[in-house]
Order: structure tokens, then sequence, then C-alpha cells
């Protein structure tokens, strides 16, 4: 009697023990999510001061007399080190969040360059809460049995297989057709970021349970993960060059951004499950967040004050009363059909009249015989006054 009661208790107690373990568990993830984001946070800011810092470096070089080389004052080494720091924050995050979290939130670095608009700024602080709230709460051990058997998932092979084919023709288009437009580079470099972070994560993850005593570093798939970060990496950094030779800075902070978190996010999705399981609700305001961070990225990127190009001409300041000449209408460039041509630049079909040689008057004097063929020029004698 007194066992068969002691058992239904037993009985009774199991559900609320299974509730509060799966409780833990939530709070457990949540934390987590919540410190891979506030490491991606603080990652993002420091590399957008390095970058600044740097960026001062130059300019004061530039505008002074100092013989020195960059690399060896004090600033540009202080970015530096805050560049790498900066680095290592985001490369953390990685292994506490999922990537389907970390990835939009570079959208704080935007911010930290580019603080020139107000709604631009608020609506990307709103969505990057919203992408913080409803962030997938997906935690799977980065293991190299768990990676392997995502990386050889027909899902991702799928997915691989389009993005080698969209690559290649975009890479033929770029370099046969020249076809230099920004979104096809652009695009470039976010196919190569969707790898880079998927590898990044993988890494990570296998680093961070090496350090915890979980040995992952003997696994060849690590091997593997890291040599595809560092190739896909090194090119796209090349991709990224040599778009910024040819577009201002702020046009790739902005379509860079959203086709980059957009591919990246597909990815993580497609290789790390990041959304099995969650429910529509979350899905939609993740969505949603991304979607309002987009808009605040574009939005701040877009009222940037763009620089005025160099141009090489003569200063006009040096010359009295040549400085308001400008601002009166005035150009300095004299038209040809004045009176003073010289150094005209349109073209007329008369300009051969204008640019005739000027012939000399051939003037023949006589000396001393007639039959003796005559000067054809007058020789003029000058002599030195004292």
């Amino acid at each position: 009697m007194d066992g068969s009661h002691s058992a239904a208790l037993k009985l009774q107690q199991l559900p609320p023990t299974s509730s509060s373990s799966a409780v833990s568990e939530a709070s457990f993830s949540y934390k987590e999510n919540l410190i891979g984001a506030l490491l991606a946070i603080f990652g993002h800011l420091v590399v957008s001061i390095a970058l600044n810092l740097q960026k001062y470096c130059h300019i004061r070089l530039a505008g002074s007399k100092d013989p020195r080389a960059y690399f060896k004052t004090k600033t540009w080494w202080l970015g530096l080190f805050l560049m790498l720091l900066g680095e290592l924050g985001v490369f953390a995050s990685y292994a506490f969040a999922p990537l389907s979290l970390i990835v939009p939130l570079s959208a704080v670095s935007v911010i930290g360059r580019y603080v020139l608009s107000f709604v631009g700024c608020g609506l990307a602080v709103v969505g990057t809460y919203l992408l913080v709230t409803f962030a997938p709460n997906s935690h799977e051990k980065m293991t190299g049995e768990n990676v392997t058997r995502h990386l050889v998932s027909w899902p991702f092979l799928l997915y691989m297989l389009v993005e080698i084919i969209l690559f290649c023709l975009l890479l033929y288009f770029y370099k046969e057709k020249n076809a230099n437009n920004i979104v096809v580079i652009l695009l470039l470099v976010a196919l190569l970021g969707s790898m880079t972070v998927v590898t990044v994560k993988a890494v990570a993850g296998m680093l961070v349970l090496s350090i915890q005593g979980n040995l992952q570093l003997d696994y060849p798939i690590f091997y593997v993960m890291f040599v595809c970060m560092v190739a896909t990496a090194v090119y796209q950094a090349a991709f990224l060059s040599q778009a910024s030779q040819m577009y201002d800075s702020s046009l790739i902070a902005s379509v860079g951004y959203i086709l980059s978190t957009t591919i990246a996010i597909t990815a993580g999705a497609i290789f790390y499950l990041d959304f099995i399981g969650e429910d529509v609700l979350h899905i939609c305001m993740f969505a949603l967040g991304c979607l309002i961070a987009f808009l605040g990225v574009f939005l701040i990127t877009r009222n940037r004050k763009k620089p005025i190009p160099f141009e090489p001409y003569i200063s006009m300041d040096a010359m009295p009363g040549m400085q308001n000449m400008h601002d009166k209408g005035m150009t300095v460039q004299p038209e040809l059909k004045a009176s003073f041509s010289y150094g005209a630049l349109e073209n007329n079909d008369n300009i051969s009249e204008i640019y005739a040689p000027a012939t000399l008057p051939v003037m023949q004097e006589e000396h001393g015989s007639r039959s003796a063929s005559g000067v054809p020029y007058r020789v003029l004698e000058h002599t030195k006054k004292e």
C-alpha cells in the first residue's frame, strides 16, 4: 500500500521535472544568444572605431608635412589592435549564437561609421532589437560528427550546386563581358561571404569545444573548414577592393550589407537548420527585423555627404580679382568667338583661318647691279646705344 502510494507520488512529480528542465534549457539558450549578440555588437563597434582611427591617421599624414609612413604612427597601430580585438569578438560570437542572429548585427558597424541620419539609426536599432529578440534558439554542439553530417546533407549539397553555378556565371560576366555593375561584384562577395560565415561558425564552435576539454582538432573536417574559411575570406576581400575602386563606400556598405546578410542567413538556415522547430510568428518577426535593419542601413548611407572629387586645376585664389569669377558666372576658359581666342577648346570649321601661318612681306632692294638677284628679305642693322 505504501509502496504503491510512493510510486504514484513519484509519477506525479515527473511532469514538473520535465517542464522545469525545458525552462532551464530555454533560459540557457537565451543566455547563449545574449552572450553571442553582445560579443558581436561589441566586436562591430570596436572595428568601426578602429577604422575611423586608421582613417584619421591617413588624413592627418596627408595634410601635414610629416614624412613618416602610416605604419610608423601610434594611431595606426592602435587602430590595428582594436580591429583585431573586434574581429576576435565577432569570431567568438559565432560559437555562442546562431549564424542567423550574428550576421545581421553587422549593421552596428555601419551605424558607428555613418551616424548621419537620425531616422536611419533609429530603424537600425529597432531592427537589431527585433533580431535579438526573435532570433532562432538552435544551439547544436559543433562536434566533428555534426559538422560532417551537415556538410553531406542533400539540402546543403543542392544549395552548394546552385551557388557554384551562379558564382561561375557572375564571374564569367564580370571578367569576360566587363559587367562592372555593383550588384554583380557584391553578389560575388556575398556568395563567398556566405561560405565564410558557415565555416567560421564551424571552426569557432570546434575550437570552443576543444578549449572546454572535448578535443575536436583531430577531425579532418576542422582543417577543411579552416582552409575554406581563409580562402573565401581572401577572395572576398579582393572583390571588395575592386568594388571600392569603382564605387562610393557608402553605396558598397548599403548594397553589400543587404546582399551579404540575405545570402548568409539563407546558407546558415540550410546548413545549420537554424529555423527548424521555430513557430511562424518568430520567423515573421525575425524577417521583419531584417527588413527594418536593411531600411535603416540604406537611409544612413543614402544621407551621407558625398566627397567633392579632386580637380587638378590651377587655383585662382592667387590672382587678384579672380577669386569670385565663378560666383559671377564668368568662365576662365575664353570662348572661341571672342576677340581673344588663345587656348579655346571649341571645335570650328574655320579654325584653319584663325591659325593660318602669317606671311612675311617680300621686299627687294637693289645692291650695285640689277643683274644680281635681290635678297628676299630686308636686312636691318641694329646698333647698340651706349
